[in-house]
């Protein structure tokens, strides 16, 4: 056998165990539906499904089209719109959840494909690689989402709140945006979606802390990352340090680059999203910091981020 056709029978075969877990999504407006609409994922097997948050805007109901065709109106768990996810529910068992990756441990290069109903075409499938990493884009609510991928598996309108997965079959990206004409195509994380999906199931809603920096993922050198014990080689550098916030009065500093909060390493925008959580909110903790080659630790008392 060909590695063409091989390569060719593999992607085929990951498309048929995803598709199942493939929603089709419409919006419903004063019992009118919407044009256009999106795509979800199911994610465990009673029902839970993730999306994007701008696919429910404003939306006074949501049905959802299963890969057998038959539809259910599914209820609104939860909406995020800082991180542009959205939890749903399809009010019955299903034994079609796809199984959520770590998006920490994709590479640049590294195979993806997308599936979802763009333009209302139901489990349209298309493949591509990961182009970069921790990307940032705008989120509905204003706020930057950091942390996301980018993508060359072509996107179009209705694609936004399917999956993207790896070659091991599992979720790492729920597709977000496209730049039209471009070719650039983008995902939030699945780390991020997996603790937004966990914070709703837990809360009802996302609770966070804040530290009050503006930063970015970056590679941190290795002999650095062997001091400071870490599991990578990455880690979020600061960019700008609000006046007044927490990491202000504990004195963090534009170029520090945080590697760990408390026990919790910290190796992308979506680790940094995790570690500041319900949890964290005025809990003084060390946040261990690399400045200048060396690595040290400051006490901060995360504040609550405003909804």
């Amino acid at each position: 056998m060909s590695l063409l056709r091989a390569f060719s029978d593999e992607v085929a075969r990951l498309v048929e165990r995803v598709r199942p877990a493939v929603l089709h999504v419409q919006t419903l407006h004063a019992g009118r539906r919407a044009l256009g609409g999106g795509s979800a994922v199911l994610v465990t097997p009673d029902g839970f499904a993730l999306t994007n948050s701008h696919v429910l805007r404003g939306a006074d109901a949501v049905e959802v089209t299963l890969s057998d065709g038959s539809t259910a109106i599914a209820d609104i768990i939860g909406d995020d719109p800082v991180t542009d996810i959205a939890v749903l529910r399809v009010p019955r068992s299903l034994d079609a959840a796809a199984p959520i990756g770590d998006s920490n441990a994709l590479q640049v290069g590294e195979t993806v494909i997308a599936v979802g109903s763009p333009l209302g075409l139901a489990h349209t499938v298309t493949l591509g690689v990961v182009s970069a990493l921790g990307r940032t884009l705008p989120s509905p609510s204003g706020r930057p989402i950091e942390g996301v991928i980018q993508t060359d598996a072509p996107l179009n309108p209705g694609n936004s709140g399917g999956p993207l997965i790896n070659a091991d079959g599992a979720v790492v990206g729920i597709n977000t945006a496209i730049a039209p004409g471009q070719g650039l195509c983008f995902a939030v994380p699945s780390n991020t979606a997996q603790f937004v999906l966990t914070e709703v199931l837990r809360a009802g809603r996302v609770r966070r802390a804040r530290l009050g920096v503006a930063a970015e993922e970056v590679m941190v050198a290795r002999a650095v990352a062997l001091r400071a014990g870490l599991p990578s080689n990455r880690g979020i550098a600061v960019r700008a340090v609000e006046p007044g916030s927490p990491a202000a009065l504990a004195g963090v500093r534009p170029g520090d680059i945080l590697v760990r909060l408390g026990q919790r390493p910290i190796a992308s925008i979506a680790d940094l999203h995790r570690v500041l959580d319900a949890q964290a909110i005025e809990h003084e903790q060390a946040l261990e910091l690399v400045r200048a080659g060396v690595v040290q630790a400051v006490l901060v008392r995360p504040a609550e981020l405003a909804a």
